[in-house]
């Protein structure tokens, strides 16, 4: 697992709740964009799910 996909992780597993992309960007100082592309891996990877639209958390 790279380094910022650890980071944008171990933000969700902090706000202990189903968190937006934005919400991660700002808690990880990553550029938003770069935050949904490794968003978009992770999902990929079974790491993580969507409960809601555009609503992010651990698995």
């Amino acid at each position: 697992m790279k380094k910022e996909e650890k980071m944008v992780l171990d933000a969700m597993k902090k706000a202990g709740k189903p968190v937006r992309p934005g919400d991660v960007a700002k808690t990880t100082k990553i550029e938003s964009k770069e935050v949904s592309k490794i968003i978009t891996e992770l999902k990929k990877k079974g790491k993580i799910s969507s409960p809601k639209r555009c609503f992010y958390e651990p698995t």
